[in-house]
């Protein structure tokens, strides 16, 4: 059997340590290398520190053949990691060629002059083989040593997974000559995870030991992978989609894709199956429905707009709410929120209709009605149906979770082909 080696991730730069950009990177990569069957078993963030940046480099090469190194390569003073390197294994900084071409290229496509600072990226230590970099002024650099693979990309995420996507997992895949392994990723919505795992238990006990199930939550689902690793036998996809039939019944609708779809996708694509089109009135959620939905490439085959009607005149004015609903059941209610949807599908001339009305917080909540509560609604010409929620983790994961909630409403309720 081929050898699956262990990894390990360093990201390099204080701007991490201090919270001032979020760490993506590391997610990416080890998505990524999941995919391969290579598993990382430890993520490191170090400061623009040379001894703390070789302590790191020292401690992850006795745990993992795979050591994947991102930040530090920039042209300013605070970018040390090639220096660091250079000197790590034992080696000398001369210019490369190739890599000196491709900065150069860089600066003419966009008609700018390269400065010596950019012309230094292309030095690189002697002992690398140079990861080229097609959109960026700072190579890549892998170094093995004492059977220990050492990957160097820059911090900025678009040319470190450029860089992965490329060159690195391909090369990788080559030089451990990983097994075979498969994913099927279910994505389930409105279930959540212990009540999930209770439904399936049986069917994943009788999991064969070459395929594991994970469950990977997020707000308001959770996605089901299922892996599969060669056990020797042939056709390991096939004998892993042979046991999807009966997750499929057990789950039923909680099921909204298979593969890496966003929920916000799997409903654009019933829109477009059923060729209708769709508009939102947003009071509570302020745009994050429509900001969901136009994330999704080709939105405007089926999404017209929204009413962002925060404030109550405009739920008078532009969506037709009577102001005695307001007077009398107040702007978060069932009747307001369904006036809501009606008049969005009227207003913006569009076959079907989303709306929210509530309280996110922190304040304004009352006795009656907390923070947290919230009335969804969805309006097609033959119903509206109008559904009330109650979930406060904090002002923006409100916001998410009855964005999520009413694109499950929207799934479950679309007419039928």
């Amino acid at each position: 059997m081929p050898h699956v080696p262990d990894a390990e991730i360093i990201t390099i730069g204080d701007e991490l340590l201090y919270g001032q950009v979020i760490d993506t990177n590391s997610a990416f990569m080890g998505q990524e290398l999941g995919k391969l069957g290579i598993r990382v078993r430890q993520i490191t963030s170090v400061s623009d520190r040379a001894d703390e940046i070789v302590q790191a480099l020292d401690a992850a090469r006795t745990r993992a053949q795979v050591v994947l190194i991102t930040g530090g390569l920039g042209p300013t003073k605070d970018d040390l990691t090639k220096n660091i390197l250079t000197d790590y294994f034992h080696t000398e900084l001369v210019l490369n060629e190739a890599s000196l071409r491709d900065v150069e290229a860089i600066f003419a496509r966009f008609n700018r002059p390269m400065l010596e600072v950019n012309r230094q990226q292309a030095y690189l230590p002697a002992s690398c083989t140079p990861v080229r970099n097609v959109v960026g002024t700072a190579p890549g650099m892998w170094f093995e040593e004492q059977g220990v693979v050492f990957v160097s990309m820059p911090g900025v995420p678009f040319e470190m997974k450029r860089m992965m996507t490329d060159t690195v997992l391909p090369r990788l895949k080559r030089h451990f000559r990983t097994p075979p392994i498969e994913h099927i990723v279910v994505q389930t919505v409105g279930l959540g995870e212990s009540f999930l795992a209770s439904t399936i238990a049986a069917w994943e006990d009788a999991l064969p030991a070459n395929m594991k199930l994970a469950y990977l939550p997020y707000l308001g689902g959770v996605r089901l992978r299922l892996t599969g690793s060669d056990d020797g036998q042939p056709d390991l996809r096939g004998r892993m989609q042979a046991r999807m039939p009966e997750l499929r019944a057990l789950l039923g609708d909680y099921i909204f894709a298979e593969g890496e779809v966003p929920l916000e996708a799997a409903v654009g694509q019933l829109l477009l199956e059923r060729g209708l089109t769709l508009g939102t009135a947003e009071s509570c959620t302020g745009g994050y429905i429509a900001h969901k939905l136009t994330s999704v490439p080709g939105s405007s085959r089926y999404f017209l707009g929204s009413i962002i009607s925060y404030h109550n005149d405009i739920k008078i004015k532009e969506l037709n709410v009577s102001p005695e609903s307001l007077a009398t059941h107040g702007a978060v209610s069932e009747e307001v929120v369904r006036q809501m949807a009606e008049g969005a599908r009227q207003r913006l001339g569009v076959d079907v209709a989303l709306a929210t009305s509530g309280i996110a917080g922190p304040d304004g909540g009352t006795e009656e009605k907390p923070v947290g509560t919230f009335w969804l609604a969805y309006a097609d010409e033959h119903q509206t149906v109008a559904r009330k929620i109650s979930f406060n983790r904090g002002r923006q994961l409100n916001i998410e979770y009855a964005t999520t909630s009413i694109l499950n409403l929207l799934r479950q309720s679309l007419p039928q082909r």
